[in-house]
């Protein structure tokens, strides 16, 4: 029995069978992504740990699905039936931080804002910032290739994944990737692993790329009647040759959720904010925020200014990252993660606008609008099934545009169980073969997370 034979080669407090702390392991965050109870959850310390838990699952034919924090929107931390679920929130060591190599060694369970903290002790910077940057680990992080507010200018977390070690499809634990700066000796496996969500290897360590703090940011505030409009300013600031910090849009609904949540005084007589940084050092900081500026002028919004108050910039930069989780307080909502070209972002946007009118659905707008990454939440009353169907309705709608401007299904949270269908429309079937081909040399016994981004193959 598989149970039996974990508990002979495991400590006996790695080994979870309780039924209610079974549930609470089973989906993460996904609103409508199906879901199963798990066999049992094993939470792992060390590499040694994982890689035996990985071998009793190869021997006894059975799913494992690994799970960081749980705070992925996609469902690809959901369990399957009769599945090993696998959470390495114990592995939180900071192994290494080196300030002359300007790298971080660490287990996948280190929470993103913790290494960050611990960078910044040193003078160091580790860029990638998803707004669950408070609750997400490095390993969730570097499964799902996670962005975040930066990501605009600092790219996302494949950029700085050196090295990782891996225990594979076949048991075995390996090391990929490298500690030196230049090195393209063999095949990329290190960056293949990022963004596979659990279905190539299971992470056990991270060695990631760190930067030097850089410059105190400029705040741009302004107000806009429509997403259209806001949009059509994010694009102007691209073609003006400016690459802010960051550039995110929030609407009305998002920040009067996090008000009634968090009561934090905000207020914004505006059906849109789009909120601007610049963390570029002297006067040229102070030309890109004046750029921006005026970008945000001529496109029509209805009050603009560079933020004297740094706390109020904070607070309305804090407003961004919490509104999903205000939102979540008043019903279901259903996250869209959709990435077209900078210059279509005003048209993607008057197509989510319709989208929304088309179905009878309530859509709220948060964005990392600056990259084209937007993040229209669909949200419904708890219970209401016809309402349910009208959001899944536009949700696909979404998809669909996205894809015929030239975009991409995902941009950060991953494909998991919600955008497999999104995802044949994106790649076409000879690129979907060439997947199958990596899973299947990867995971010989389709073991890892079956069922996600690819979905199903039949030779399995």
């Amino acid at each position: 029995m598989l149970i039996d034979d974990l508990q002979a080669v495991l400590p006996g407090d790695r080994i979870v069978r309780d039924p209610d702390v079974l549930r609470s392991f089973a989906h993460d965050e996904a609103e409508w992504a199906p879901y199963a109870q798990p066999a049992v959850v094993v939470r792992p310390r060390t590499a040694d740990e994982v890689q035996a838990t990985v071998r009793q699952c190869i021997e006894h034919a059975t799913p494992l699905v690994t799970r960081g924090a749980g705070t992925g929107l996609s469902g690809g931390a959901n369990a399957v039936e009769g599945c090993v679920v696998l959470v390495l929130d114990r592995m939180t060591a900071i192994r290494e931080i080196d300030p002359v190599e300007r790298l971080a060694v660490v287990e996948p369970g280190v929470v993103n804002d913790d290494l960050r903290a611990a960078c910044a002790a040193q003078g160091l910077w580790y860029p990638p910032d998803p707004a669950s940057s408070p609750w997400s680990t490095i390993g969730g992080n570097v499964a799902t290739n996670a962005g975040g507010v930066c990501c605009v200018k600092y790219g996302v977390t494949r950029d700085y994944v050196l090295g990782l070690q891996v225990v594979t499809g076949t048991g075995e634990l390996v090391r990929l990737g490298r500690r030196t700066a230049k090195g393209v000796a063999g095949y990329d496996l290190a960056g293949l692993m990022v963004g596979s969500e659990g279905t190539l290897g299971v992470v056990t360590e991270v060695t990631v790329r760190l930067r030097a703090q850089r410059a105190p940011e400029r705040t741009v505030a302004g107000y806009f009647d429509s997403t259209v409009a806001a949009g059509e300013a994010a694009a102007a600031i691209a073609a003006a040759g400016v690459v802010p910090s960051a550039l995110e849009l929030v609407d009305r609904h998002c920040l009067a959720a996090v008000d009634a949540w968090k009561n934090m005084g905000l207020s914004a007589d505006a059906e849109v904010v789009l909120l601007g940084r610049s963390d570029a050092p002297g006067e040229a900081g102070d030309r890109e925020a004046t750029v921006m500026l005026e970008c945000f002028e001529k496109a029509g919004a209805t009050w603009a200014a560079q933020s004297s108050d740094q706390e109020e910039a904070d607070a309305l930069f804090a407003a961004r990252r919490l509104a999903y989780p205000a939102l979540e307080r008043l019903g279901p909502v259903l996250t869209e993660d959709v990435c077209v070209p900078t210059h279509l972002v005003p048209e993607m946007l008057a197509r989510i606008d319709l989208a929304a009118k088309r179905h009878d659905t309530q859509v709220a707008n948060i964005a990392h609008i600056g990259d084209g990454n937007l993040h229209p939440l669909l949200i419904t009353p708890t219970g209401d099934e016809d309402a349910r169907r009208r959001a899944q309705a536009a949700f696909d709608d979404i998809v669909a545009d996205a894809l015929a401007l030239g975009g991409t299904v995902t941009g950060e949270h991953g494909v998991g169980l919600l955008k497999r269908t999104g995802l044949v429309q994106e790649l076409g079937p000879g690129v979907l073969e060439l997947h199958h081909a990596v899973k299947k040399a990867l995971d010989p016994h389709g073991i890892l997370n079956p069922g996600k981004v690819l979905g199903p193959h039949s030779d399995e």
